[in-house]
């Protein structure tokens, strides 16, 4: 088992930045790629960005240019920075890690962006 706690989400003016923080702990070796999705009102849930253990990553188009993920694997932690955020990024953030197996799945942390 892989357990995930998130932080970091919040209220921003369109424009800011916000960081999000996912820690793992648990069976965490069996861990390779770790990243983040998000569901917005009414919407399905869509893959954000991901980063293996070698730091590949990948981004959704409507985020490239302004979100970077990154991966601490000595503190088992994966960063999502967000920057210059829209209205329409507002949404429930969800980290992820996947093994070979399974999909964990964190809590979800909440990025509201408005005026």
């Amino acid at each position: 088992q892989v357990q995930l706690v998130e932080s970091g989400g919040g209220l921003v003016q369109p424009g800011g930045s916000l960081r999000l923080s996912c820690a793992a702990s648990g069976s965490i070796r069996s861990i390779y790629t770790m990243g983040w999705y998000r569901q917005g009102p009414g919407k399905q849930r869509d893959l954000v960005a991901s980063i293996t253990e070698r730091g590949t990553t990948n981004y959704a188009d409507s985020v490239k240019g302004r979100f970077t993920i990154s991966r601490d694997n000595a503190k088992n932690t994966v960063y999502l920075q967000m920057n210059n955020l829209r209205p329409e990024d507002t949404a429930v953030y969800y980290c992820y890690a996947s093994s070979s197996q399974y999909v964990y799945w964190g809590q979800g942390t909440q990025v509201t962006v408005s005026s």
